[in-house]
């Protein structure tokens, strides 16, 4: 077809991803599918700022046009041109239309290839880039939807693509649900190569929802391809989620509110940071709720997020990944673990292996709210505190002490932090800190004698962490006495950053600041 006009084709609703590694979760659903097709071209892309998809492949000039794009990122692509060289004049009108350029005056014989980019380049003066790139494509079909997975090297550069496209937008939501990339970013073909040239950083982002507090944390993959990150935000804001659950066993209207504005402004700061991918998940508080349902469709009406909730196997499989890569663990018996609002998450191991793991409900928000810890208390309250801690501990009861002690979550980093008088938090600082049972005393006689205000002039103290650290400290030292131990490890990467390596990491360590 030599116009500008393509008669019987249909555009079609399209989402894509550009990555140095398949996320595993695609890799996991893709490689155990019979590619329909596998071919591999040379083609040659137009790139000029702001606009359509122009290339050549195959001999032919190929234009898509972008039409619209829907309140899900899903845009729909509209195939206008296939057409041979040389150009006629409706052809390159159709071509530098695309282009947003000017069209030339094309002669009776119309214009080649050459001549065609020659016009081009005289158009845009400096703003087209001319780029071949070698692509090898495999198609396959997920959930009815026509899927790809497209390797593109360009400039002596590579990466990954993986698309899917449908008629029907909804069917393709559906598909990268089945490919777990609900949560990446579309990535059209020239913002891809573009970013591919411009060595643009590789971002990804995770919002861990807790009973107490929403961690956000976004890194980088080195530019180099080590494979290691580079800690780009890394923060916590309290927003109390669980506030009421222990009694009503529901999330309140107003903890939601605040947890949902919460996690709608990171998703906003993880779009101006040009993430590609957000990993939202769930722990305790959601996990409890009788209304989890209502909490999960509040956030993304609120965030455009999906909420993950997440078993407490999960996530303590997750924590032991992350304290694994991030501190390195010995040969010996290794416990981790992650204390938050409303869940303890434990998991041993031998080094890297884990052999087992389990969730229970203890949790500092919850023994706050259970005993009043947010105000002053007397020693037999905290001694009643430490022997239900204990009790709620059971499955540690008997078992051989183990060679080491990891722990993360916001209860032992504070604790940390605290201990070296960090008037502002350095995680370099707080990563390995060695706190012994002496130390832990020290802070729980400290915070029992002050209310929430008082422990706020602590230094080192987190101010939001005020009113539940008194029960997170009795928590951690309440551990190392069922487990038979004096010290505990602090690591200052936590689930977050096991979710990090294992959605978006294959082959990458724990981020570094």
């Amino acid at each position: 077809m030599t116009g500008p006009t393509m008669t019987g084709i249909v555009p079609r609703w399209e989402s894509r991803i550009f990555a140095r590694y398949v996320p595993p979760a695609a890799a996991a659903v893709l490689d155990a599918t019979e590619p329909r097709s596998v071919e591999e071209t040379d083609e040659l892309y137009l790139l000029v700022p702001g606009a359509d998809n122009v290339k050549v492949r195959d001999g032919l000039m190929d234009v898509k046009v972008l039409r619209e794009t829907d309140a899900a990122g899903l845009q729909r692509w509209e195939p206008v041109l296939k057409a041979p060289f040389p150009l006629d004049r409706e052809a390159v009108g159709t071509v530098f239309a695309s282009l947003r350029l000017t069209a030339p005056a094309v002669p009776p014989e119309g214009l080649t290839l050459h001549e065609a980019l020659a016009a081009a380049e005289a158009a845009a003066s400096r703003g087209l880039r001319v780029v071949r790139v070698h692509k090898r494509r495999a198609r396959y079909t997920v959930a009815g939807c026509a899927a790809e997975r497209s390797d593109f090297e360009a400039a002596g550069r590579r990466t990954t693509s993986v698309a899917v496209e449908s008629t029907d937008p909804r069917e393709v939501l559906v598909a990268l649900a089945t490919l777990g990339l609900r949560n990446h970013r579309n990535v059209d073909v020239l913002a891809g190569l573009r970013m591919l040239l411009d060595g643009v950083p590789e971002r990804y982002a995770v919002v861990d929802v807790g009973t107490n507090s929403v961690k956000f944390h976004v890194a980088e993959l080195d530019t180099e391809g080590h494979g290691g990150w580079r800690t780009v935000v890394d923060r916590a804001e309290v927003t109390r989620l669980g506030e009421g659950l222990q009694a009503t066993g529901v999330i309140g209207a107003e903890p939601l509110d605040r947890t949902a504005r919460a996690i709608a402004a990171m998703a906003a700061e993880a779009s101006r940071l040009e993430v590609r991918a957000i990993a939202a998940v769930g722990t305790a508080g959601t996990r409890m709720a009788g209304n989890r349902d209502e909490v999960v469709a509040a956030i993304r009406a609120r965030s455009g997020l999906s909420l993950e909730v997440i078993s407490g196997e999960d996530e303590a499989r997750l924590a032991y990944l992350a304290a694994a890569r991030g501190v390195g663990l010995g040969d010996g018996l290794v416990v981790v673990f992650d204390t938050g609002g409303g869940s303890s998450q434990f998991t041993f191991g031998h080094g890297p292996v884990v052999d087992e793991r389990f969730s229970v409900d203890v949790g500092a928000a919850r023994f706050t709210e259970r005993f009043g810890l947010a105000e002053a208390v007397s020693p037999e309250v905290v001694a009643d505190v430490r022997a239900a801690v204990a009790a709620d501990l059971a499955r540690l009861h008997g078992r051989p002490r183990p060679d080491a002690v990891v722990a993360m979550g916001g209860a032992v980093t504070n604790l940390a932090a605290v201990s070296h008088g960090l008037a502002t938090y350095d995680p370099d600082v707080v990563q390995g800190t060695r706190l012994d049972a002496a130390e832990i005393d020290r802070q729980i006689e400290r915070y029992r004698v002050l209310d929430a205000a008082g422990r706020r002039t602590v230094v080192g103290l987190q101010p939001a962490r005020a009113e539940v650290i008194l029960a997170g400290a009795c928590i951690v030292r309440t551990v190392l006495d069922e487990l038979g131990c004096d010290a505990v490890t602090v690591s200052d990467r936590g689930l977050r950053h096991g979710v990090l390596v294992e959605r978006f990491g294959v082959g990458t360590e724990a981020p570094s600041h």
